[in-house]
């Protein structure tokens, strides 16, 4: 660990307690998060005990009086000041990401503009929550309507963005009023906490953000019992979000859920290929695959696919594979074994019925334990784990098409509705593919979108809810009707 601390400029910033009432609480019980770059200890951490979760959630339900009756000018103050700290540490909290999750140090030095951008949006949005007048039916009355904070919020974040998935769910939270308490990832622990110490140092009152660890089942049984906690926001698979779903539905939550996805990338032939190979590459292939938005399913137009597969095999041959640390690093470690013998798991399915891996397809253990060579596989089809799970790796499977009604249809031949993107520089495909393919978001002619002014979010088997934009705010509030008569 000494090693780590001694890269960063503030060493503060590595804590290793939970965060409750604004103060750092110790736990008997701890934890290790591990470098997946090396399997090496960076930290070990404190695991929260049911006792203390109960802590979180009074802290900040007491906190939410006085912090929900804040003007929206003072919350916004303190947000931009946290936003602020948070550019100021870029390059601690960028070399804290790559070391607790592996990821590349330019993409770590993305996430944490990333986050600090949801924290400035959402800042500036605290003064924009507007009600409502409505005409009245009735001369003698008149209807307004008020939105007012829920109450308690949780936040369960995933390992592969650990500081933009937090403060895309705090944010929000923080500028309507509510409180919080988040749970980070186990695997990557160390960027909330680090956020929640500039939080704290930007101005916060105590309360308005605790921060518990450890054991999932133990904390999600109190978070979802206890019925002051009035939102639970979440980012992670499908499977975990409606288990969270069904233990939140006696106390009746609000529920946000940003789950699993199985992405398609559809190439036309009018298409660009130059640019579609760079964009796939883009939205693939950055921290080794392990997004939600990745694609996996690749659909090739017949009379582009050959052309298309060259450029591809050409551009994947020279990207770097290293850990993240290195400066040349294009793609980094996987999270874990479990990880990468899921990959393994898929690419084994698949050939065994018939795929052809055309590229890659093995470990890369002398650069590390979890690195995995970038891979293509062809000649899959549906009855294929590959073709229907999430991928979450460095992995994309070929498939050709001839019309375009029929890779629709094998678009949305899916659980899953995230995202899907399109290549094309036909204005009436633009509009049909925009209109009929079944997700969240269509991307057309570009890799990496997200950002805090645009809504983020599925359907179907991919969740509940936007993250992000204006809309961001909309279920961490309550819409009161006030109605007033005999006038």
């Amino acid at each position: 660990m000494s090693s780590f601390l001694d890269t960063l400029s503030d060493s503060l910033l590595v804590r290793n307690s939970l965060f409750i009432d604004g103060k750092w609480i110790e736990s008997s019980d701890k934890f290790s998060v591990y470098d997946p770059s090396t399997g090496m200890v960076i930290a070990d951490v404190s695991c929260s005990t049911v006792d203390q979760v109960h802590m979180a959630v009074n802290s900040a339900s007491d906190a939410f009086v006085s912090w929900s009756n804040e003007t929206a000018v003072r919350r916004s103050q303190i947000m931009m000041d946290w936003c602020r700290l948070i550019l100021e540490n870029t390059d601690d909290l960028a070399r804290i990401i790559v070391s607790e999750v592996g990821k590349t140090l330019n993409g770590a030095i993305g996430e944490v503009k990333y986050a600090a951008s949801f924290v400035q949006w959402f800042a500036e949005e605290a003064k924009r929550v507007y009600g409502d007048w409505i005409p009245s039916p009735q001369k003698d009355r008149r209807y307004l309507v008020i939105k007012q904070p829920l109450g308690v919020c949780a936040a369960i974040t995933p390992f592969n963005f650990p500081a933009a998935m937090m403060t895309r769910k705090v944010a929000p939270a923080l500028c309507t009023g509510c409180t919080v308490v988040v749970k980070p990832a186990e695997k990557a622990p160390l960027s909330t906490l680090a956020l929640a110490y500039l939080a704290d140092k930007a101005g916060f009152p105590n309360g308005v953000i605790n921060v518990v660890m450890g054991d999932p089942s133990k904390i999600v049984d109190v978070l979802c019992s206890d019925d002051r906690v009035a939102h639970l926001s979440f980012t992670g698979s499908t499977a975990v979000g409606k288990m969270l779903m069904e233990k939140s539905a006696p106390t009746l939550k609000k529920v946000a859920l940003e789950l699993g996805g199985n992405a398609s990338f559809i190439v036309l032939s009018d298409a660009v290929l130059k640019n579609s190979v760079d964009n796939l590459v883009e939205a693939k292939f950055r921290f080794a695959g392990q997004t939600c938005i990745a694609p996996n399913r690749i659909y090739l137009q017949d009379s582009i696919y050959d052309s298309f597969l060259r450029m591809l095999m050409e551009r994947l041959e020279a990207m770097v594979v290293a850990p993240g640390s290195d400066p040349g690093s294009e793609i980094c470690s996987m999270i874990d074994e479990v990880a990468v013998r899921k990959i393994e798991e898929l690419i084994e399915d698949a050939c065994s019925k018939g795929a052809v891996v055309t590229k890659g397809g093995k470990r890369l253990p002398h650069i590390g334990p979890c690195f995995f060579e970038p891979t293509i596989i062809e000649n899959a089809d549906t009855s294929m784990r590959i073709a229907n799970e999430e991928i979450f790796g460095p992995v994309v499977v070929l498939y050709r098409f001839h019309e375009e009604e029929e890779v629709i249809e094998k678009s949305n031949s899916t659980n899953y509705g995230l995202v899907n993107y399109v290549c094309t520089n036909d204005i009436s495909r633009f509009m049909m593919f925009a209109e009929k393919l079944e997700s969240g978001m269509v991307i057309f002619n570009c890799g990496i979108y997200s950002n805090p002014y645009a809504p983020f979010g599925g359907i179907k088997s991919s969740g509940l809810g936007r993250e992000g934009s204006k809309y961001g705010t909309d279920s961490y509030l309550n819409v009161k009707l006030v109605c007033v008569g005999d006038l």
